[in-house]
C-alpha cells in the first residue's frame, strides 16, 4: 500500500486515483499519523474480502408446536387470566 501526505494527495490526486482503480490502496497521512485510506469501491472486491469470513449454518428446524408466552396468550384472548 502506498502512503502519502495530505499535500502529496492534493497534488497527485489523479495519479493516486488511477492506482486505486487498478486495485491498490493508498493511505493518506498527516505527518506520520494515518488519517484516511483510498480504496477501490468495486463491490466484487469487497465481497471477495468478506468471503469465508462468516460460516454458513443450517437453520434450526421449526418446533413441532408453537406455544405462545402465557402473558401474550392472555393479551390476545387465547387464555384466561388467573386474576
Amino acid at each position: 500500500m502506498r502512503s502519502v501526505t495530505i499535500q502529496e494527495a492534493k497534488t497527485q490526486l489523479s495519479a493516486l486515483l488511477r492506482l486505486v482503480e487498478s486495485g491498490e490502496e493508498v493511505e493518506i497521512r498527516r505527518g506520520a499519523a494515518p488519517i484516511a485510506r483510498l480504496v477501490p469501491t468495486d463491490a466484487r472486491r469487497a465481497f471477495a474480502e468478506l468471503r469465508g469470513a462468516f460460516e454458513s449454518a443450517e437453520p434450526a428446524p421449526p418446533p413441532e408446536v408453537w406455544e405462545p408466552d402465557p402473558e401474550d396468550a392472555i393479551l390476545f384472548g387465547l387464555a384466561d387470566s388467573d386474576d
